[in-house]
């Protein structure tokens, strides 16, 4: 029997999911919230641990001699140095996928509220501008049509695809910034590079995994030659966009509007730039967070383990 280690439960199931499933396998101790100083010690005894966002380096991997395996309660393990882990001979496991509908359909909601204003007309109704108009219809901002409009998605994976998919049906023109050959994209689907993509798109998602080599791609110097009033999206990883470049262009309107459900630091300090920029929509990192893509992960998880125990692990990262 195994002695399974959560650290981070209170992202996965703050409450309406369950952990039952998970005795099965043995012993089970979960930790809503476990900080850097803490790892050690809640972990010493683990034999499988199953983590977020907290940092496994070849320090922590090293003072942890019984170790087997690492559950990554997500898609992306960059918090995990994936190389320590092999070479002690512990095997990662991420779950890819199991977010795909519930992202792309936040990058969704985001592009038609960019068009719609749901969010601004609801406000000002409650604040009773409407009430106060002698008009029946309330128009302070435009509001426009999706369908001619041209998005770029940078990335495209599971996410990214699933994104083209959603839209397609609207009539947006849609185009991707990938190594992908154009043979392997959806039809409706063209291939463009990165800065052409924000010189000549209205509509720019981010859709890609972090890595060193795209990590504040969006600078200053990318945006100094966007289209004047792109929607900017990121969905993926606030590290991708350099923060004072995007507050820069929002002010000055290059940038017509930044919706982010990622920043660099999470959560953010209170005077975090973004907090207070002009058409920053700001949501704190919940695209994922459906209960039907986090029982997805669980799910996950319970085959993962399952392999493990009848040696036949299937989905690792290393």
């Amino acid at each position: 029997m195994l002695n399974i280690v959560i650290l981070e439960g209170h992202a996965v199931n703050p409450g309406d999911l369950s952990w039952v499933a998970y005795r099965a396998f043995g012993e089970v101790t979960v930790y809503d919230r476990t900080a850097a100083e803490e790892v050690i010690e809640r972990s010493k005894d683990a034999d499988v641990l199953i983590v977020n966002k907290t940092k496994i380096n070849e320090d922590v991997i090293s003072r942890l001699p019984k170790l087997k395996l690492i559950l990554e309660a997500a898609t992306g393990y960059d918090n995990i140095d994936v190389a320590a882990a092999k070479r002690h001979g512990i095997p990662v496991c991420n779950v890819p996928g199991y977010a795909r509908d519930a992202v792309a359909q936040m990058v969704v909601a985001m592009i038609l509220d960019s068009c719609s204003k749901v969010g601004y007309y609801a406000d000002a109704v409650r604040k009773g501008e409407w009430s106060s108009s002698r008009d029946f219809s309330f128009l302070t901002l435009p509001i426009n049509e999706l369908s001619g409009l041209s998005l770029a998605i940078v990335g495209f994976g599971s996410i990214g695809s699933q994104v083209a998919n959603f839209l397609q049906p609207f009539g947006i023109k849609i185009y991707a910034v990938t190594h992908k050959p154009a043979a392997q994209l959806p039809e409706y689907v063209k291939p463009i590079a990165l800065e052409d993509a924000f010189r000549s798109c209205d509509f720019v998602s981010l859709n890609c995994p972090l890595n060193e080599d795209n990590r504040g791609i969006v600078n200053s110097s990318l945006l100094e030659t966007c289209k004047v009033g792109l929607i900017l999206i990121n969905t993926a990883r606030g590290g991708l966009v350099d923060d004072e470049a995007v507050c820069s262009a929002l002010e000055t309107g290059r940038l017509g509007a930044y919706y982010a459900d990622v920043l660099s630091e999470e959560p953010p300090r209170a005077s975090h730039p973004l907090l207070s920029a002009p058409n920053a929509f700001i949501t704190p990192h919940i695209a994922w967070a459906t209960t039907t893509a986090r029982q997805r992960l669980v799910d996950a998880h319970l085959a993962n383990l399952r392999d493990f125990v009848a040696g036949q692990l299937k989905n690792t990262v290393n």
